[in-house]
């Protein structure tokens, strides 16, 4: 256990001629935290602590940097289980390859990829006329209903019937 009490400055000096203090206790922290945390965690919080160190760094000397330190570790540890707590880190599951499988661009999908939508597009030609401008008007000319039915001259609940009836006919084709 280290047993002087460093002062900002007063060991080994870094790059900006300010003094290093906090490395030679790493090394305590990671065995403070290990009995406190997951080992996964702890490179994470060991890395939290010294970050806070570096920040509070600009402030000026600590009189007790060795007791600073456990308290800013204590700190970091309350901070984690309070961000687990509300983000309910224990119901998280991992993501495994085998329950997101990517499928890749092969050939034979583009191609029923491009026959899908040769179908769509034949199917929309196919619609009646008033449906399909009603269809048209909302989902590629991303009017509203209330818009549409101004334009066509009809009610709100007749253009929603027109686009059911399309989208219908056209889940109906895409799908066979």
């Amino acid at each position: 256990m280290l047993t002087a009490q460093p002062r900002w400055g007063a060991t080994s000096t870094d790059r900006d001629g300010r003094g290093d203090d906090i490395a030679p206790l790493l090394p305590v922290i990671r065995r403070f935290l290990m009995k406190r945390a997951a080992a996964d965690d702890v490179d994470d919080l060991v890395q939290d602590v010294a970050l806070r160190m570096q920040t509070r760094r600009a402030d000026g000397e600590i009189a007790n940097l060795q007791g600073y330190v456990f308290q800013v570790a204590q700190s970091v540890l309350t901070d984690r289980a309070r961000r687990d707590t509300v983000r309910h880190r224990s119901r998280h599951a991992p993501l495994e390859e085998s329950d997101h499988p990517v499928e890749g661009r092969s050939p034979e999908r583009v191609l029923m990829g491009k026959e899908r939508w040769s179908r769509l597009i034949a199917a929309v030609g196919e619609l009646p006329d008033r449906t399909r401008q009603a269809f048209v008007l909302h989902r590629f000319e991303e009017m509203s209903y209330a818009a549409i039915a101004r334009h066509m001259g009809i009610s709100v609940s007749a253009v929603e019937k027109h686009i059911m009836k399309a989208i219908r006919i056209l889940a109906a084709t895409v799908d066979a």
